[in-house]
């Protein structure tokens, strides 16, 4: 294959997948390194894509780049569908425990998923209390699924599903994500202690962690991540290996990543280092 065919093919990966690392590149074209670097610093020089440390994102693509929730909604389905059956497995089984749900597309999946799980198992409490009693009785509040959002979106999902109790954190809805955030958002988070917070993410790097674009949502992902007892993050593959402006947690503070294919060896390796799972959804 001719050099110029080949970059070619990596732009349009790159465009594709909104980035490509080093190493996967040189594997997939069987050539080394080095040759990897001299193509992506040919388009970048052209204009195709942007270098970042380990490999190349689209020449759009910034720190501060952020779409809308409405935007990110129609994107990956699939692949989100998946992440949020397999997030859905980690949901305490206990109907008393407690989760968190961050702000995100794939987050608001799993908040459909779970809608739908418990009204199932509610509509089958109450016809099994109807016939046992006579009666139909609510489900008793100390077995509801405690439930913990600072998403609009998410928080109507769930706000009429029997077995879930709902809790609300308040504070400025920032449009772009249609969540609370602030410091009275943090500040309420951090008094919590959930049994497993789900957290989004706009980016997962071996040396950056994790990260997104905005101060303030960092803020409260960052109180999140403090507060609950276990973190399992919901990326779809095209967060792997990104750095977004503000970091809100290093590998070490997560306990679980669910995505949808395999990280790149790198950050394999530094999610490994870190004792993190990972699920292939």
């Amino acid at each position: 294959m001719f050099a110029e065919e080949r970059q070619q093919k990596i732009a349009e990966l790159v465009a594709s997948n909104g980035r490509a690392n080093v190493t996967v590149l040189a594997e997939r074209f069987n050539i080394t390194t080095e040759t990897v670097r001299r193509d992506l610093a040919a388009l970048e020089a052209a204009g195709s894509v942007r270098r970042v440390h380990g490999g190349a994102v689209a020449a759009d693509r910034f720190t501060t780049t952020e779409e809308s929730i409405t935007a990110r909604t129609v994107q990956r389905p699939d692949q989100k569908l998946r992440i949020a059956q397999a997030a859905l497995k980690l949901v305490p089984n206990n109907a008393a425990g407690s989760v968190l749900l961050d702000a995100g597309t794939t987050t608001e999946v799993l908040a459909g998923l779970l809608a739908q799980q418990r009204s199932v198992t509610g509509n089958t409490t109450n016809a099994n209390n109807s016939t046992s009693n006579g009666s139909s009785n609510p489900t008793d509040s100390n077995t509801e699924l405690v439930v913990i959002t600072h998403a609009l979106p998410i928080a109507a999902k769930l706000s009429s599903t029997p077995g879930i109790a709902l809790q609300l954190l308040g504070g400025r809805v920032r449009g772009l994500t249609q969540a609370a955030v602030g410091q009275s958002t943090a500040e309420a988070a951090a008094r919590l202690r959930p049994d497993v917070a789900f957290l989004g993410t706009n980016g997962i790097h071996a040396a950056f962690g994790l990260s997104t674009p905005d101060p303030e949502e960092a803020a409260v992902k960052a109180a999140f991540v403090h507060s609950a007892r276990r973190i399992v993050v919901l990326a779809d593959s095209s967060k792997l290996d990104a750095e977004t402006l503000v970091q809100f947690a290093s590998l070490k503070d997560l306990d679980t990543v669910i995505t949808d294919s395999e990280p790149s060896p790198e950050l394999a390796a530094a999610l490994a280092d870190a004792g993190v799972d990972v699920v292939i959804a």
